[in-house]
């Protein structure tokens, strides 16, 4: 090898450019159905927060006899709302503190008959919403 010979190092700018296009060609592809997972795996998540939560009521509900109203909601597994109402109501309570969702927004009650609805507004944190702001509620979990 003589001197006038010169030993090629890193890429060119065009190489480089090609790399970029292909990865973000790569990311367009695949990012949105990481999204998608991840945003499946919260709402799954959500559902097994609220069946907890249901347990809790059930517990409330072989104690006292009868489920919380819906006005005295999820509050009720914190501290008995009426001592002459629910004189079974244990020493320690049902919970610690009141569950929040994944979105840092408190998981609604609603008793509805026998029976108990557990709701989260999701991501838009208001009732209602579309695909994924849509509520998840506890009735459409598996």
């Amino acid at each position: 090898m003589n001197h006038h010979q010169k030993l090629r190092t890193g890429f060119s700018l065009i190489e480089l450019l090609i790399v970029i296009v292909i990865l973000g060609g790569l990311m367009a592809v695949v990012a949105p159905g990481l999204m998608d997972s991840q945003r499946k795996a919260t709402r799954n998540t959500m559902c097994l927060s609220m069946k907890s939560l249901a347990s809790r009521f059930e517990q409330f509900e072989l104690d006292n006899g009868t489920l919380p109203d819906t006005e005295e909601g999820i509050q009720a597994l914190l501290s008995n709302p009426d001592a002459d109402k629910y004189p079974n109501y244990p020493v320690v309570p049902y919970l610690k503190k009141v569950k929040k969702d994944a979105w840092n927004t408190p998981f609604v009650f609603i008793k509805k008959g026998s029976d108990i609805e557990i709701v989260s507004f999701a991501a838009d944190r208001k009732e209602g919403g579309e695909e994924w702001n849509r509520d998840i509620l506890l009735s459409e979990c598996k």
